[in-house]
């Protein structure tokens, strides 16, 4: 255990320069003592780290020292390989270059462990496409992924849900979400308000320019990301619905949405005479509900708000007008 936070020590330090001994602390979850003992046994070791004091100070390795690693463990391997699994990397063009390196480590592996390296690629397929959707094409995908690996800012002309409209912007990153991509970029210009995302699918022409990118200083892709579905999600939601389910009822409410299976799952367990559960789920629109809530009656009853408890009965009426006759 000690011998792998060491080496993750060194590896921190090769790859990141100098840092501080809290940050350092904090990358292995060790405490500022333990990390301190552990640069010593380095240093005894023959590794040469060294500390600056200051403000801006911390340890770092001396400029062209490099660890050698000759090997990994069998988990390891296997994490390596997973990470190989084909289907983004070819979206973005990598496709030769991913396998080219998992043949270059297969070949470096110990035989004993080659077998089980090669059972995960085996034994683990990655399909992050939705049932009853195809993926989105996207041919302008690897050079929005060569702009973001270079850090270069690219003219797009994108389709949004308004109109067309061409924009100069800095990428951020790429994030492939259900199938779908979307770039983070930074737009260019006096109207500039920070980082914007984009569905990949939706760009017309990307033109990529010589320009370096300009990227805010500790800008967090996973957390801008974690950060814009929130805000989207608690956009989504414009009002709520009281409803009485059935168990069955309460199953096909939890496949509408997260949001509606966690209402689903706060709803006190106390159920009405009738075996039916009140519960209260959030909802987008009357209109959007109505079509929702309709495919899951007679199983959900809809008690307010009115309107759309007046909505699904127009609904029902028009629906049974309109089959009258095949019903005599």
């Amino acid at each position: 255990m000690r011998a792998s936070r060491l080496l993750s020590l060194q590896m921190l330090l090769e790859t990141r320069g100098r840092m501080s001994a809290q940050a350092l602390a904090g990358a292995l979850e060790v405490s500022v003592r333990t990390l301190y003992r552990d640069v010593d046994q380095l240093s005894a070791a023959g590794v040469p780290i060294y500390a600056e004091r200051g403000r801006n100070g911390g340890f770092a390795l001396l400029p062209g020292w490099k660890t050698t690693l000759t090997g990994l463990t069998p988990s390891e391997a296997q994490a390596v390989f997973l990470s190989g699994l084909p289907g983004p990397a070819q979206d973005l063009g990598l496709g030769s270059d991913v396998e080219g390196a998992r043949l270059k480590l297969l070949s470096s592996l110990p035989v004993s462990w080659r077998e089980d390296a090669q059972r995960v690629s085996a034994r683990l397929h990655l399909d992050p496409v939705d049932w009853y959707r195809e993926s989105d094409p996207t041919p302008h995908l690897p050079t929005v992924a060569a702009a973001v690996w270079s850090g270069h800012q690219v003219t797009l002309r994108y389709e949004s849900w308004a109109h067309t409209v061409e924009r100069t912007v800095s990428p951020l990153g790429l994030v492939l979400k259900a199938g779908v991509w979307y770039l983070v970029a930074l737009p260019t210009g006096t109207d500039e308000r920070g980082p914007r995302t984009y569905r990949v699918s939706n760009i017309l022409a990307v033109t990529a320019l010589g320009k370096p990118a300009r990227r805010p200083a500790r800008f967090d892709l996973p957390g801008y990301w974690a950060a814009s579905i929130q805000r989207f999600e608690s956009g989504l939601y414009t009002g709520e619905a009281a409803l009485l389910a059935t168990p069955e009822g309460l199953r096909g409410l939890r496949a509408l949405s997260s949001a509606v299976a966690s209402a689903v799952a706060a709803a006190p367990p106390s159920r009405c005479k009738d075996g039916r559960t009140a519960v209260t789920i959030p909802i987008e629109s009357v209109e959007h509900a109505c079509g929702q809530l309709m495919r899951l009656s007679p199983q959900v009853e809809v008690l307010r708000p009115l309107a759309l408890r007046r909505a699904l009965v127009e609904r029902v009426l028009a629906t049974a007008a309109l089959y009258k006759e095949s019903l005599l």
